[in-house]
């Protein structure tokens, strides 16, 4: 949804009707002389408190998680086969 701009003064006059547009989810900026120079935003709901070992018995690592990768796979890696630098990139 694009931004919609107002001045000052249309800022002062229909604050009301702007903080309507921003709950529905637009931005609102206002500018002074043209130019931006405040953001009217909706405020985000605070984030819910992280509770540790929430998530207990629903995770599992599987017990060869730390062992070294097959030596096939290593040389993907190496050789530039699944993440090429810029310098061996193959052009478009």
């Amino acid at each position: 949804m694009k931004a919609v701009n107002v001045n000052m003064h249309e800022a002062k006059t229909h604050l009301s009707r702007l903080i309507a547009k921003v709950q529905k989810g637009q931005e609102v900026v206002i500018a002074k002389a043209g130019k931006p120079v405040a953001r009217l935003l909706p405020v985000e709901p605070p984030l819910k408190p992280r509770k540790p070992g929430s998530s207990k018995g629903k995770i599992w690592v599987a017990d060869d998680f730390a062992d070294p990768l097959p030596d096939d796979i290593v040389d993907l890696f190496e050789n530039g086969q699944i993440f090429p630098s810029k310098s061996n990139a193959k052009p478009k």
